[in-house]
C-alpha cells in the first residue's frame, strides 16, 4: 500500500505519526502513475490499512490519496 501527498510537509507529520503508532513505513519517491504534488510517499503493509487511516483521519493529515499496487499499476482505495 502507497500513501500519496500534495506537500512534503505533510508527508513527514504523517511519517511522524506513523513511526508514533508503531506502523512499519518505509519513505519512497512517489511513482510517476500518480499525480501529486510531492514527491515523497509512504509505503505500508497492507495489513496495517486500518490502522493507517485511523491515524490519517484522526490526526486529520492531507493526503494525495491511499493507493494499492495491482501489478504495474496503482489503483486508489476509498478512505
Amino acid at each position: 500500500m502507497l500513501i500519496a501527498f500534495d506537500s512534503t510537509q505533510q508527508a513527514l507529520r504523517a511519517e511522524m505519526l506513523l513511526e508514533y503508532a508503531e506502523i512499519e513505513i518505509d519513505i519512497c519517491p512517489t511513482p510517476k502513475q500518480i499525480t501529486a504534488g510531492c514527491a515523497l510517499s509512504i509505503h505500508f503493509p497492507e495489513s496495517d490499512l486500518l490502522a493507517v487511516k485511523e491515524v490519517i483521519t484522526g490526526e486529520q493529515v492531507e493526503i494525495r490519496g491511499i493507493f494499492r499496487r495491482i501489478e504495474d499499476r496503482y489503483e486508489p482505495i476509498e478512505l
